[in-house]
């Protein structure tokens, strides 16, 4: 069977983006080129920051459709994050809130992508 991991956001600059992720992530990119950056995750998960101009086929829209999401463990874990990235002037979308799932908040990056910090599916 094989199982997805790589998740690509379509951004305007990946030299723009890079930074963003460099430092929310702690590390760094494990491939850059000018029109594509991977970054390797600790959980074998890459993500990709692609040029949105370079990308083909071109995406038909763009903009905040999806999320990538950070699931956190232990308690306060997802407040914790929240002062965190807050502290980082890091643009924040939806406030820290409980919801159905528990709580949760999201930020933004440069390009609007959001970014959804909560607690594991139990």
């Amino acid at each position: 069977m094989t199982s997805p991991n790589l998740i690509i956001f379509y951004v305007k600059d990946p030299a723009e983006s890079t930074p963003f992720y460099k430092d929310l992530l702690g590390r760094e990119p494990a491939f850059a080129s000018p029109t594509f950056v991977a970054f390797a995750l600790d959980n074998g998960f890459n993500l990709g920051l692609w040029r949105r101009s370079s990308v083909e086929p071109q995406p038909s829209a763009i903009g905040n459709r999806g999320e990538l999401g950070f699931m956190v463990e232990g308690e306060g874990a997802v407040e914790k994050h929240y002062k965190e990235w807050k502290a980082r002037g890091l643009p924040i979308a939806q406030e820290l809130t409980t919801m159905d799932f528990g709580p949760t908040f999201v930020v933004l990056d440069p390009d609007g992508h959001r970014l959804r910090v909560c607690e594991p599916d139990k």
